[in-house]
């Protein structure tokens, strides 16, 4: 790919330009160190999709305490 047509992103975790390009292993992220640090919110369930389903108390409330 030419320079000319080579895309530069912002990466989602630090904000830096990150080569949007199949030569970059982490896109859209800039490093491997943006792209662990991103995977590690998702899963301490940092970062949430939205559920509009509202929660069914029904299930807490027939379940007995130990």
């Amino acid at each position: 790919m030419p320079d000319a047509e080579m895309r530069i992103v912002a990466c989602p975790q630090c904000g830096g330009p990150s080569r949007y390009e199949v030569a970059n292993p982490y896109r859209p992220f800039c490093s491997e160190r943006c792209r662990n640090i991103d995977l590690g919110a998702w899963a301490n369930e940092e970062h949430r999709l939205p559920d509009e389903t509202p929660q069914d108390d029904a299930d807490f409330e027939n379940t007995q305490l130990h």
